[in-house]
């Protein structure tokens, strides 16, 4: 069987870092060559089935990287009905995103993550790489093997914890908690070669982020194992996020929690992102991730319930609006793609280099997707996708 490469020809590629017009020559799924050309020596091996894009007038960037995904299904608060189905793999493509990581809500009691780690598998076998994270907002929460940091070490696609704080549905506990759970995912990350990061959901609680400098300030643990998120959700909450990214903390921006997703009075992704850039937040501190098919509900005036369904395509949304309103390319790539790899320790993932895996979006210059490059397979081109296994 012959190997499988691709050249993406004449392509402004940003890196993140800004390379010009170059190509990208892929072989194997991997990238083996951001220079000009170098895959003329390559097209002579007779063993390789080359696939070629004229990239001319395109700009090459890594695929998006969600680190916080509901992609096996969510929802529960307002009753059963509210349960949200899991996402098909052209949900995630024809949003620009080859790296997902997925993870319980609010209800870490009848949602499985036996059900989510098949899911995770499921849209790995079929196109992009997918991780997950064990736990729910409870804690102590469901693992997959009876302790978080064995999740870690046993289970390949578990790279962290996630929890819930500031919040009335959360499990209340103490600080002392936290850093205890915060230490198991650390050391299971540290025995298992990943990341080991704590993903924290944040309410609208009056403690929001201060529990995550108390126990820098009483334990070992780096305020950089903690990522809290959904930190755009209204201005109090953002400008004490600021503040926190200024200490040194990270933090993640909701790219499905806006006005224009039915969330009032949340800031708008892009403008929250470059708040809290132009306020000295440093760049690498801050990553965005969609929470997409996470559902809340809303109470309305007359009394009646109202579903809010984040929508994982705010993200591609939100890195070409970051781009629209003067951040740029490379800042756009960073946020939402480079930035979050790092976070969660993923390498070869949210960057192109010799080595890498070939995860690539291309867009034109009017900034919409026109193709999603996902382990070197093309899976979305134009209006064309390659659906799932039981997709319609």
């Amino acid at each position: 069987m012959p190997l499988r490469g691709l050249i993406v020809k004449n392509c402004d590629v940003y890196a993140p870092e800004p390379l010009g017009v170059t190509d990208v020559t892929v072989l194997e799924g991997k990238v083996v060559s951001l220079e000009r050309g170098a895959w003329k020596e390559l097209r002579r091996a007779a063993c390789v089935e080359w696939e070629e894009i004229d990239g001319t007038g395109l700009t090459a960037a890594p695929g998006l990287v969600d680190i916080h995904c509901h992609f096996g299904g969510a929802g529960g608060e307002g009753g059963a009905v509210y349960r949200t189905p899991p996402l098909q793999l052209s949900d995630l493509t024809r949003a620009g995103i080859t790296t997902a990581v997925g993870l319980l809500g609010t209800d870490g009691f009848c949602r499985s993550l036996r059900e989510l780690l098949m899911k995770t598998r499921a849209l790995c076998d079929e196109g992009i790489s997918a991780w997950m994270w064990t736990g729910s907002y409870q804690i102590p929460g469901p693992t997959l093997t009876g302790d978080v940091a064995s999740d870690l070490l046993l289970i390949d696609k578990v790279i962290g914890l996630k929890v819930a704080m500031s919040d009335h549905r959360a499990s209340q506990v103490s600080v002392q908690t936290l850093q205890d759970y915060a230490a198991q995912s650390r050391v299971g990350g540290i025995m298992a070669g990943k990341g080991g990061a704590v993903m924290v959901h944040i309410g609208e609680g009056e403690k929001r982020l201060e529990p995550f400098l108390r126990v820098e300030r009483s334990s070992d643990i780096p305020l950089k194992q903690f990522i809290p998120t959904h930190l755009n959700r209204s201005e109090n909450v953002l400008e004490q996020a600021i503040a926190y990214g200024r200490q040194g903390g990270r933090i993640d921006i909701t790219s499905g929690v806006s006005e224009k997703c039915f969330f009032p009075g949340a800031v708008k992704p892009s403008r929250a992102v470059a708040r809290a850039l132009d306020a000295g937040v440093p760049l690498g501190n801050v990553t965005m991730s969609s929470d997409g098919n996470g559902v809340m509900t809303r109470l309305l005036e007359n009394g009646e319930k109202q579903p809010l369904m984040a929508p994982v395509g705010s993200l591609a949304e939100e890195f070409f609006d970051m781009i629209r309103e003067g951040l740029g390319v490379e800042t756009a790539v960073r946020v939402c793609s480079t930035n979050p790899a790092a976070a969660v320790g993923l390498s070869g993932k949210g960057r192109l280099a010799e080595g890498g895996d070939a995860d690539l979006i291309l867009f034109p210059r009017d900034l919409t997707l026109a193709k999603v490059i996902a382990k070197g397979r093309v899976l979305v081109d134009g209006d064309k996708f390659v659906k799932g296994m039981f997709e319609r």
